[in-house]
């Protein structure tokens, strides 16, 4: 068994939470807003409390995860996390040109 530093576990379990929040993110974001049910009179306020707040984590754990691998000079992990970083940013312009 591969004994992995404790920085190095820190920046996989980073990402994959990263990456889980962002899936989570698109789901709930496609199943409201451009696949939903019936026709909505109204903005579901719950909806976008949730997605805020998804979207606040996902920031904050994408940040933490570039410090720790700047600090440490890991290129395979601060490529990965600009790249989401990047995407997350895009998605949010998108969704805020679409939507208004």
């Amino acid at each position: 068994m591969l004994i992995r530093s404790g920085k190095i576990q820190f920046l996989f379990w980073t990402a994959f939470f990263s990456v889980f929040l962002y899936i989570w993110l698109v789901a709930i974001g496609l199943q409201t807003f451009v696949f939903p049910d019936e026709k909505m009179m109204e903005i579901p306020q719950n909806t976008i409390v949730l997605m805020s707040i998804l979207y606040g984590f996902m920031v904050l754990a994408i940040l933490a995860g570039t410090i720790v691998s700047v600090m440490i000079n890991n290129r395979f992990y601060t490529k990965f996390f600009s790249a989401a970083l990047i995407v997350a940013l895009v998605t949010l312009l998108l969704t805020k040109g679409m939507f208004g």
